[in-house]
């Protein structure tokens, strides 16, 4: 751009309005994390027992195994965008885009196998431990 105004220099590096859908998303996602988890911790704590065999009859109802994949799911979401500015604000260059690759692979994986697990429990109630 040369040595023109300051204007000039600027031009072309302002906002790309993703910066609102990001916010309103984070806020979503909090919200909804707020409402699970104090969903999580009643259900929990009107169980009569923590063992294995309880927590995996309790897990088997879709009551329960529904809102526990939501909860994964928005956790997951919630953690990657708030780690995703972090890693916008601190990383530069190629560094800037390996940890966002990562960050997606890591948060992906983790979720999966939440929900993987939560699945397996729901559907193997009743059946005889291996």
């Amino acid at each position: 751009m040369g040595s023109g105004t300051e204007l000039g220099r600027v031009r072309g590096l302002g906002s790309s309005n993703e910066g609102a859908h990001h916010w309103w998303h984070q806020r979503l996602t909090a919200g909804g994390n707020l409402v699970l988890m104090l969903w999580l911790f009643a259900s929990l704590a009107r169980l009569p027992q923590h063992d294995y065999a309880t927590m995996q009859l309790w897990l088997s109802s879709p009551l329960a195994a529904i809102p526990m994949i939501l909860l994964v799911a928005s956790t997951f979401y919630h953690f990657r965008m708030g780690l995703q500015v972090l890693i916008e604000d601190y990383a530069h260059g190629a560094m800037r885009a390996a940890l966002m690759v990562l960050l997606t692979f890591f948060t992906l994986g983790a979720a999966t196998i939440a929900i993987f697990s939560i699945l397996k429990i729901a559907f193997a109630a009743g059946a005889p431990l291996a």
